[in-house]
């Protein structure tokens, strides 16, 4: 959701001759240089590798012509369906890469969990609403092989980072009835509002400005969407403002209708504070506490 730099490089897919531009400007690597000027003892999060947790990469769970669309799977190997957790990568809807989500992903799934981190369409190769049509399918294509990935079907939860927290609030909202809980990182819930700054990466994948498509930037608000159906949710925000954008708002209408949320806040920290340590193994307890308490009271 911040503006970067933009590097495109023509890659691609394998998929016979159809090629992609992908916009590589966000990476582990491009993000650690910036964040490395404010917090120079900073490092990359690696998540101990489990012998209780497998990998399998690239799992097709959509088709769209040629154009394949693979999630990679965590999977923890112990006997018994598992809650699912999908994770959403952020890079403002124009750039980032599932592989970034690993980290993550192996450390919840370290705990009992099944996880999937997700490609989805970005906005140079689509706009709202491809990508979160993306994600439902991979919801769909989890539900239905569940027994393949020992998933217990009615406990599913999105989680995203960033542009992917809208995503996942979104998810959470507009189709409620697809997951039971949304952990939204530092993730904003309102296109148009006093807190948001969102501009040009937002038009990007919006397909205009605000004052040409409102009715775009709206529907894709989760604080749009909140009601008496909504699922609980976790809230976990940086130091800045601008990404806690209809926070306090979604909050009392989760409140009115009795449904729980909870926000954490990591202080003096960077926007992608989940990347580094010693950001990283906080979050990760706020995750898996809110994990164990919608899902294994």
């Amino acid at each position: 959701m911040k503006l970067f730099v933009s590097v495109v490089f023509l890659i691609s897919f394998s998929l016979g001759f159809a090629q992609i531009q992908k916009d590589l400007s966000f990476t582990n690597e491009s993000e650690l240089q910036k964040v490395l000027k404010k917090f120079p003892s900073v490092a990359l999060a690696k998540a101990p590798v489990s012998a209780d947790v497998k990998e399998i990469k690239d799992i097709p769970y959509h088709s769209l012509g040629d154009r394949k669309l693979l999630l990679d799977g965590y999977l923890h190997q112990s006997a018994g369906k598992k809650p699912a957790v999908i994770l959403i990568h952020g890079g403002g809807w124009k750039s980032g890469d599932k592989e970034m989500m690993m980290p993550l992903a192996q450390s919840i799934a370290s705990q009992g969990y099944q996880c999937f981190a997700v490609e989805y369409r970005l906005s140079g190769e689509a706009k709202y609403p491809a990508g979160i049509d993306d994600v439902l399918n991979a919801i769909r294509f989890l539900k239905s092989n569940a027994a393949r990935f020992n998933i217990d079907a009615y406990k599913i939860a999105v989680l995203g980072t960033s542009s992917g927290g809208q995503m996942a609030a979104l998810t959470g909202t507009k189709y409620s009835g697809q997951v039971s809980a949304v952990i939204d990182i530092d993730g904003i819930l309102a296109f148009s509002h006093p807190q948001s700054k969102e501009g040009t990466l937002a038009a990007e994948w919006l397909g205009g400005t605000y004052q040409e498509k409102p009715e775009i930037w709206s529907d894709a608000s989760p604080l749009c969407h909140v009601d008496r159906n909504s699922v609980p949710v976790l809230f976990i925000n940086s130091q800045y403002e601008r990404f806690q954008a209809g926070r306090t708002d979604m909050t009392e209408v989760l409140n009115r209708y009795s449904i729980y949320s909870r926000s954490e806040k990591i202080e003096n920290s960077p926007h992608t504070f989940w990347m580094f340590n010693p950001w990283f193994e906080p979050t990760v307890k706020y995750v898996t506490q809110f994990l164990n308490k919608q899902f294994k009271p």
